[in-house]
């Protein structure tokens, strides 16, 4: 096993989190040695448009941003694709890897674990041999755009998010989409029940056929072609090929067995430190005070301040209240959820589907904000009288 020579910061990860850290850094200090490990081939994208491609008619080669090789020249830094590591030795601050030239040991003097989250692992009867397709990353969506016939009758598992945001884009492609999940209403976790009804009836009227409320119980090969999904009412719903969208998992396993603290994510301060003071965590796979926030804008805020810190001018992590826009055409949707924890209650003001919630906690103060139709224009406005999602 060959030993690298030292770098001064090492990431794990080149998703946006990994990749907008060295950005962030490269601002500040341009003679620092970097070392970004990639279990991937390191091309630069953006991973929010895999959810509309459809709709801003992105090509898989046109999601693509950057070659690792050119962010690698125009960073100056180190970039090692199709890359994993294996083992995290804190004493002796080394990586274990295994890459194209075989295993390796790379010394850091900071590391940033940026690795992300991986898809919520989904089953029933007969999922594992059916066509069933998950989308977190680039090489996920070539997968499932190759296996995507135009013609095909397409299931999404879940209503949240990324749920919504597939099942419009696919929908404004052509395609027959039906979308299950247990929750009353689409956004079930983000919306009120008022705005969850407007956006069900938006997504109905473009189309889309919705089982809310319901669950799959099991899927099986159709008689006459395609496949089956059992709902737990005992509706069938006929499919081609499946969507798994019911959230992520933070990817802790190498903090896990490096001994550092994990609870629903890697555990950091406010400096993004985890237990261990040469080790940072940012992005999907870390936990804040503010909880594990999987949205953009606290990624970037969060790569800003952890730039500071390891060119060193040791810097908190500041997070506003920062509305996320959900990519639904059919109805547009703000949400600026409430604090980690909030209790409260939603009130709701406006007519048809042009509504405006506001999440008043319990000390009387409103914590957090829901908007659709006409009034998202109001999203900034608002957003400067939410209280801080965490304080510097």
């Amino acid at each position: 096993m060959n030993t690298a020579l030292h770098q001064d910061i090492v990431i794990i990860g080149s998703g946006i989190a990994g990749i907008t850290s060295v950005r962030e850094i490269r601002k500040l200090n341009d003679r620092v040695t970097i070392t970004l490990i990639t279990a991937d081939d390191g091309a630069v994208y953006s991973k929010p448009m895999l959810s509309n491609a459809f709709a801003q008619g992105k090509t898989l080669d046109g999601l693509v941003q950057k070659s690792a090789d050119a962010f690698a020249a125009e960073m100056n830094i180190q970039v090692r694709s199709g890359t994993q590591v294996l083992n995290i030795e804190r004493g002796a601050k080394t990586l274990a890897v295994e890459g194209p030239d075989g295993r390796e040991v790379i010394r850091y003097g900071q590391l940033v674990m940026a690795t992300g989250a991986s898809a919520r692992p989904y089953r029933v009867e007969g999922s594992g041999s059916a066509p069933l397709y998950t989308v977190n990353s680039l090489s996920d969506f070539a997968r499932w755009r190759e296996a995507l016939t135009a013609d095909a009758r397409v299931l999404i598992i879940g209503a949240g998010l990324i749920g919504s945001e597939f099942a419009n884009d696919l929908r404004s492609a052509g395609y027959r989409v039906s979308v299950v999940d247990p929750a009353p209403w689409p956004l079930g976790r983000l919306l009120p029940e008022a705005l969850g009804a407007a956006m069900a009836g938006a997504l109905l009227e473009n189309g889309i056929d919705l089982y809310m409320g319901r669950a799959v119980t099991a899927m099986m090969p159709a008689d006459a072609g395609g496949w089956v999904a059992t709902l737990d009412d005992g509706k069938q719903v006929h499919f081609d090929i499946a969507l798994s969208a019911i959230g992520l998992i933070a990817n802790t396993h190498l903090a896990t067995a490096a001994g550092l603290r994990v609870e629903q994510g890697i555990r950091v301060d406010a400096f993004l430190r985890t237990s261990d003071p040469a080790i940072y965590a940012i992005g999907d796979c870390a936990q804040t005070d503010a909880g594990v926030l999987p949205y953009i804008l606290p990624v970037m805020a969060a790569a800003r301040a952890l730039a500071q810190t390891v060119t060193g001018t040791p810097t908190p992590l500041h997070l506003p209240a920062l509305p996320v826009s959900v990519k639904t055409p059919a109805l547009p949707c703000v949400v600026c959820p409430p604090r980690f924890g909030a209790q409260g209650n939603w009130i709701v003001q406006g007519q048809g589907r042009d509504l405006k919630a506001l999440f008043m906690g319990s000390d009387g103060q409103a914590q957090g904000f829901a908007l659709t139709g006409s009034e998202i224009k109001a999203r900034q406005l608002m957003a400067k009288d939410m209280p801080d999602l965490l304080a510097a």
